[in-house]
Parts: structure tokens; sequence; C-alpha cells
């Protein structure tokens, strides 16, 4: 039996011990699962990953749970990054192990169980102390942040210090609401690239003005009123949702795709 453990939130611990651990997690090709990483004979690479899920909030600290599965169980292994392409290899838990254990740096690797974890299968669950692990990425220590849009994460501590004292020449901070406005309100209908550019901008708050917005969506030309879609559909701004609906009856293919796309789980 090939051995893993699972870091989750300590509020969620009766749960693990009566029912065991759902398939909440999205793994490549969108399959759901339980994401874990075997038991090494180090303590520190075994639960390297505590730290960077504890940015993300916990209730009352994380746990770690370990968990016994057959070494024939299929699961997916391989590094974070290549969920994103596809890469990752399926093969037998124990392969899995046997792979990890292997290699000279298995910082950043991680076992996805593409199930949920059965309640006979849950070995113990204890504490773990909150400092082990890396943060961000491993060797992220000592090398510049990177404040983009894609990396930066939303209401992070001294996430906006931060962006205003490295600003990403295309991400940031964005300029006031008002300029922003101006902005459009000079070019109405006007510059397209103009308008596209100042919803860009929009795009990356939480919410916003959309009653000075919304006429947007009349616009003749589609690129703005495709734009006006991905700027708008993360607010949680009441009138979002009608909105969108609206669009999702444009006469023009490309802003019906992107109705589609935000309005995807």
């Amino acid at each position: 039996m090939a051995m893993f453990v699972h870091l989750t939130s300590a509020a969620n611990a009766p749960r693990v011990r009566r029912a065991g651990i759902r398939a909440v997690s999205y793994g490549q090709g969108g399959a759901r699962g339980v994401y874990c990483f075997p038991v090494l004979p180090s303590y520190t690479l075994t639960h390297q990953w505590l730290r960077e899920l504890a940015r993300f909030g916990s209730r009352g600290g994380l746990v770690a749970v370990h968990v016994r599965l057959d070494d024939a169980q299929d699961v997916l292994v391989g590094r974070y990054g290549d969920r994103m392409l596809d890469a990752q290899a399926s093969v037998p838990a124990a392969e899995a192990v046997r792979r990890i254990a292997a290699l000279r740096d298995p910082r950043g690797w991680e076992v996805f169980v593409p199930r949920a974890v059965r309640a006979r299968e849950v070995h113990r669950i204890r504490t773990a102390p909150q400092v082990a692990g890396w943060r961000y990425a491993p060797d992220a220590h000592g090398t510049r942040p990177c404040t983009c849009f894609g990396c930066r994460v939303r209401g992070g501590y001294g996430s906006r210090r931060l962006r205003e004292r490295l600003p990403h020449p295309l991400d940031g901070p964005p300029p006031p609401v008002e300029v922003l406005l101006a902005r459009i309100a000079a070019e109405d209908p006007g510059d397209p690239v103009v308008i596209r550019d100042a919803l860009y901008w929009f795009g990356m708050r939480r919410r916003g003005p959309l009653d000075r917005l919304s006429r947007l969506a009349g616009h003749p030309d589609p690129t703005v009123r495709e734009a006006l879609v991905w700027a708008v559909a993360r607010w949680s701004t009441p009138g979002v949702a009608a909105l969108l609906g609206g669009l999702a009856d444009d006469p023009h293919p490309d802003v019906r795709e992107a109705v589609a796309a935000v309005r995807e789980p």
C-alpha cells in the first residue's frame, strides 16, 4: 500500500474522518479528484506544499491527512506546471512514489488521485507545523516578485503595497475610475482602441460603475462589446448577469463566444 499525505483545513478533519476526502479539486483535462504527495523520509519535502496552500486561507490552520492507496491505483504524477500542459503521467500509485522518491529535487511535484478518497483509506490525521515548505514557487525566496495580473494574488497580504512599489508596465496599478471613465466619455463612439484599453483596466477590479459602462453594450464596434464582457465578467456589482444575458444574443459571434466562456464554471 502506498502512503500519501493530503493537506486540508483543520475544520474539515471531522468530515474527513467520517466520510473521507471529497473529489473537489480539478486536475488536467478537467478531471475531479484529490491532490496529495508521497510520504518521504524528509519531513520538509513531504509537507512542502503547506506554506503555499496556507496563503489561500484555512480555518484553524492546516492538518496532514495520511491516506493509504492500493499500489495499483491509477494516479497522475508530475510537476505543478505539467498540469497546465496536460503533461502529467498516468501511473500506478506505487510507481508515482518511486518516481518522486528518486528525484534529486522533488519540490513542486504533486500526485492527483482522480476520485474521492474513501474513509477506510484514511490512515490518520495529525497536526502539522505551519512553517514547512516554500511559498509561490520553489526557490522563490530572494527573487523579485512578479506583479502582473496573472501572478499576483488578489487580496493577499501586502499585495497593494507591493504593486505600488513594483508597478507592472502592463498590469498596474490601474488608473483611478474617474480617469478611465473620462477616457471612455471622450471617445463616444470614438477610437475603439482607447475604449478597449480602459476596459482592460476595469477588468482588474472587483466592482465597478456598471451603470456608466452598460451603454457600451450597444457600441457599433464588436471588439468593444467583447472587451466589455471580459471587463465585467468577474464583478460582484449587481446587474452583471443581466448585462451578460443581453450580450449573449449579440449579433457578432465573438461577443457570444466571450459570454459563453465567462459563464463556464
